[in-house]
């Protein structure tokens, strides 16, 4: 039995117009952890399910949590996997091995140590998030990490799509604008096609 989702307007035939190269298998499967996960922190309106949706796009493109990849951003020449972030204080880690250990994980591609604790307990998993990173890949805590983040930068995310300022609003995700095309297109397609809520 599937499960059900708590904003119904937003169907599978819409997340695959949104994402379409995301498997619709994986739609049908994580999209109901998604919309349900954004319900409680009052995310579930128009402008914040597109946020989610683009944002997934643009992070992951399939629709399934995925831990981050090895790429001349995050790991040397030469150097040990993700040790660029070994000793990012921005990120809250503190030397080898935290950077392979608080690499990007989930739909929102999680990074760090402090959000790592941060975010693990405000979706009331204490510091099981710290302690066993992998779990930011389940579907079910990746949708609520997701909802989690976007609480956290709510206010500011908000202001962006009112200016419709996607490449802002993406900033306030990814730090930089990596995968900024995908988000802008998936967020002006996901407007023309989900009902205003």
């Amino acid at each position: 039995m599937s499960l059900l989702s708590l904003i119904p307007d937003i169907t599978v035939e819409i997340a695959t117009r949104i994402i379409p190269n995301a498997p619709r298998a994986n739609i049908e499967s994580n999209l109901p952890f998604v919309l349900n996960a954004l319900v409680a922190p009052e995310l579930a309106d128009k402008p914040m399910i597109l946020m989610a949706l683009a944002t997934i796009c643009a992070e992951t493109g399939s629709f399934l949590p995925i831990s981050e990849f090895e790429s001349r951003f995050n790991t040397s020449s030469g150097g040990h996997p993700f040790d660029l972030y070994d000793s990012r204080a921005d990120l809250g880690n503190q030397g080898a091995p935290d950077g392979e250990r608080f690499k990007g994980r989930g739909f929102i591609q999680l990074t760090g140590r402090a959000n790592y604790a941060l975010h693990s307990a405000a979706i009331g998993l204490s510091n099981q998030l710290v302690e066993n990173p992998d779990l930011a890949n389940h579907p079910d805590i990746a949708a609520r990490l997701l909802a989690s983040f976007l609480k956290t930068h709510e206010e500011r995310i908000r202001a962006a799509l009112t200016a419709n300022d996607l490449r802002e609003a993406r900033r306030l995700v990814n730090g930089g604008s990596h995968g900024l095309d995908a988000f802008t297109t998936a967020y002006n397609t996901g407007l023309a096609l989900i009902p205003n809520t």
